[in-house]
C-alpha cells in the first residue's frame, strides 16, 4: 500500500515538473540566482555596467535589496529614529518608524525586524507591533547592537539580510557575518518617498 502511494506521488510530481518545463514556467521554489538576468559575454562594456549601478544614497538600492527572494531587513531602531526624528519623544519616534516600516514591509514583502535598545526603558513597553514588522527590545545588560549581530548570525548562509544602521561598528560587524549594511539615512529617504 505504501509503495503504491509512493509511486503515485512520484508520478504526479514528475508530471508537474514536465508540464512546468513544457510551459517554460519558473521553478516552484525560486532562489536568488533564479532572479538574476545575465548578459552575453562581450555585449556590455565596463562603462555600461558602471552607468547602471546605483549610488549608496539612492533609495532604489534599498528596493532592489528587499526585492531579493526571502530578504530580511533588520533595523537599528533608535539609530534610525534619532537620525530622522531627534526632537520627538522616544515613544513617538518608535511609532513613526514602525508605521513607515509596516508600509515598506507591505510593499516589498520582505521580512522586517526592528530592534530597539531596552536599556533606555524605565518600564516595559506596551506596543502592538504593526503587521509585517517584528519588534524586539534588547535584554538588560545587552545593547541593541549585540542583539542585531545575534540576529544576523542566526540567519542561514546565503539568505539576503539587510541591516540598517549608521553605526560603523554595527555595519562592519554584520558585513563580516554576510549581511549587507545600509545607512539610516537611506531608509529615511525611502520612507519619505512612500
Amino acid at each position: 500500500e505504501d509503495m503504491r502511494v509512493r509511486l503515485l506521488l512520484d508520478t504526479v510530481l514528475d508530471a508537474a515538473q514536465g508540464l512546468r518545463r513544457e510551459l517554460a514556467l519558473p521553478p516552484a521554489r525560486m532562489t536568488p540566482a533564479d532572479t538574476v538576468r545575465a548578459v552575453e559575454p562581450g555585449t556590455m562594456s565596463p562603462k555600461d555596467v558602471a552607468a547602471r549601478a546605483l549610488s549608496a544614497t539612492d533609495p532604489a538600492l534599498l528596493d532592489q535589496l528587499l526585492a531579493l527572494p526571502q530578504a530580511h531587513m533588520v533595523v537599528d531602531g533608535y539609530n534610525v529614529t534619532k537620525t530622522g526624528y531627534p526632537t520627538l519623544p522616544l515613544e513617538k519616534q518608535r511609532l513613526r518608524l514602525l508605521g513607515g516600516l509596516a508600509g515598506l514591509a507591505a510593499q516589498t514583502g520582505a521580512e522586517v525586524t526592528c530592534v530597539f535598545d531596552g536599556a533606555e526603558l524605565a518600564a516595559p513597553v506596551l506596543l502592538a507591533p504593526p503587521r509585517g514588522v517584528r519588534v524586539l527590545f534588547s535584554k538588560p545588560g545587552e545593547t541593541a547592537d549585540e542583539l542585531i549581530r545575534r540576529l544576523v548570525r542566526a540567519e542561514p548562509t546565503g539568505r539576503p539580510v539587510v541591516v540598517v544602521s549608521a553605526d560603523r561598528e554595527v555595519a562592519d560587524g554584520v558585513a563580516a557575518a554576510g549581511a549587507r549594511p545600509v545607512s539610516s539615512a537611506l531608509l529615511l529617504k525611502r520612507l519619505a518617498r512612500s
